[in-house]
């Protein structure tokens, strides 16, 4: 690099840093945009970022290295990223991939000779309803077939220039969201907000807490519970983070929800941040859905025109409170509330050891009350309803209603909403999964339901998940489907404990070698037993889940899966 390119980029980078502060927290915005607009991040770079943070360049190489969408090779101008997640799978990815290397010459992992463009895997885009997917840079493309592939390849061809995806309105994201009738429709996000400030925090606390909400992002926690640590804790500086970095395959219901609701939630957000005594919100928004960044910005720029944002909101003089937005930079270990926090101090997403709990010790040392989009959402319609109102729909056990992201073999894929305690079939029926053999229930961290427990509740007493429901027709082999989550999670796993570093891999190992037919029925009660000890020895959910696919459809399946080994 020439001394007055240097010269240049260091010019860039300081201006990065003081767009978005000189502290440790701004590392990965700043890696972003050198990343956007050089299409990868240099040792230079690096340098002089760390130089200008007052941090080692390893440590800047150690964040690089581990998002996917940050690199420290030269790649194409643009990046095809295909989806490789079962759903996709199950329309036709194959038939897309194929075409993609035909059309490019290479295979992938590759990058054209002419620098144009680098084809690669990817997991889960969030977009399981209408696959197959892939992602040109920061747009999304759904539906995909051998033909329309082949018309954005042509699409790009004929565009030159760093900012091409901004320019060419044929490339931008086709995306269509579900329009299913939801409870949130009815909902005034302002007037929420409004009969919010004429409560006492604690009496909004006490209303979540009497309604029973748990998370509802797959762990549960009762989220009055959460909003109470938060607010009982001792500290000056409290935050409110919404976790939308929703990377389970098959789960997709927060992407519509912030779609189509995006000012409900920032109400829900302030509400919250009211609630605990918080001036702040971070919406930290998984790097996939970049595509939709701008709608949710022109909101929060709304809202602060209204005053419904900033100081002295909605004329409350002594409640501020604003929202930033953080990308994630793909990671599906961020979804994890304490990996998603060292993410947003500009660290490599990896869980952290609890106690001390992020309603305590959270982002940048400050008590944090983390909670999904769809969590919050209820959260805003049990302050406009009440808890009563909530507490009438579900069980005793899982009050309340929960949205369901449904994909797979059936007729209408989409997002859905029940409530807690509806039976699998009575869904499947809806959804027109006429041939099921199985269901995923909870995305690959899940468990495999057989036809003849379709009986089984959606409950956190019976079959508990975050929303992800997939359907797995008759046909389908069920070894396939252990194999594409096992890859997922090999691939995904952070690496930090042995359990899942390790044990994802010989999982994926063991279904790799049932596929040809080598494996021997002793392996596999091993690999069974590894995954139990896994459950229990893995230092987060996502090494204590991945094995739970394999686990459910070797007990469920048990003649085909044992059809795949061998008798020694």
């Amino acid at each position: 690099m020439l001394q007055n390119d240097r010269d240049k980029m260091r010019g860039e980078i300081v201006a990065l840093v003081e767009k978005y502060g000189k502290s440790r927290s701004s590392l990965i915005p700043v890696l972003q945009e050198v990343q956007k607009n050089y299409s990868f991040i240099s040792e230079y770079a690096m340098q002089v970022i760390a130089d200008i943070l007052g941090i080692h360049p390893v440590e800047v190489y150690g964040v690089v290295s581990f998002y996917s969408f940050l690199d420290d090779k030269p790649r194409g101008r643009f990046m095809i990223r295909l989806c490789r997640s079962l759903s996709c799978d199950f329309a036709g990815k194959g038939a897309v991939a194929r075409q993609l290397e035909n059309e490019l010459g290479i295979k992938f992992g590759q990058c054209t000779e002419d620098g144009k463009f680098s084809l690669e895997w990817t997991n889960c885009l969030g977009m399981c309803d209408q696959g197959p997917a892939m992602m040109v840079n920061d747009q999304i493309f759904v539906r995909l077939t051998p033909g329309k592939a082949h018309e954005i390849i042509e699409g790009c061809r004929k565009v030159f220039g760093p900012h091409a995806m901004q320019k060419m309105q044929v490339l931008r994201s086709n995306v269509e969201e579900s329009k299913a009738k939801l409870s949130f429709d009815a909902l005034n996000a302002d007037e929420i907000l409004k009969k919010a400030l004429s409560m006492k925090r604690s009496e909004i606390i006490d209303e979540i807490v009497k309604s029973g909400l748990k998370g509802r992002g797959g762990a549960g926690f009762p989220t009055g519970i959460k909003w109470n640590l938060t607010a009982s804790a001792n500290s000056d500086c409290k935050l409110v983070v919404c976790n939308a970095d929703e990377g389970e395959p098959g789960t997709f219901k927060d992407r519509t929800l912030m779609a189509r609701y995006a000012d409900l939630l920032f109400s829900a957000m302030t509400v919250a941040g009211y609630a605990v005594g918080a001036k702040k919100g971070y919406l930290y928004l998984r790097g996939e859905y970049t595509y939709i960044r701008d709608q949710l910005e022109k909101v929060l720029d709304e809202r602060r025109r209204k005053n419904l944002l900033g100081a002295k909101i909605a004329g409350a003089d002594k409640f501020q409170f604003d929202v930033e937005t953080r990308m994630g930079a793909g990671a599906y270990v961020c979804g994890e509330e304490t990996a998603l926090i060292e993410s947003l101090e500009g660290q490599r997403g990896e869980p952290r050891n609890r106690p001390p709990f992020p309603v305590d010790t959270g982002f940048q040392g400050c008590p944090t009350t983390v909670n999904n989009v769809e969590t919050l959402l209820w959260a805003a319609c049990i302050v406009a309803k009440g808890a009563g109102w909530f507490k009438g729909h579900g069980t005793e056990k899982s009050p309340g209603l929960k949205i369901f992201s449904v994909s797979g073999d059936c007729e209408k894929p989409g997002i859905y909403e029940y409530p807690l305690g509806t039976k699998i079939s009575k869904l499947l029926a809806d959804v027109g999964a006429k041939d099921a053999r199985a269901v995923q229930i909870g995305g690959a961290s899940g468990v495999c339901i057989p036809a003849k427990d379709f009986d089984r509740k959606i409950a956190f007493e019976d079959v508990a998940t975050g929303g992800s429901v997939m359907v797995i027709g008759a046909g389908r082999c069920m070894n396939a489907v252990a194999k594409n989550f096992l890859e997922f999670f090999a691939d995904e796993s952070c690496g930090q404990c042995t359990p899942c570093r390790i044990g994802t891999v010989k999982l994926l190992e063991t279904v790799q070698k049932m596929e040809k037919g080598e494996c021997s029925i002793e392996r596999l009660d091993e690999i069974l037993k590894l995954g139990e000890t896994m459950q229990i020895a893995s230092k987060c959910g996502l090494g204590q889940s991945a094995p739970n696919a394999l686990i459910s459809i070797a007990a469920n399946f048990k003649d085909e899966i044992m059809g795949h080994c061998s008798a020694n």
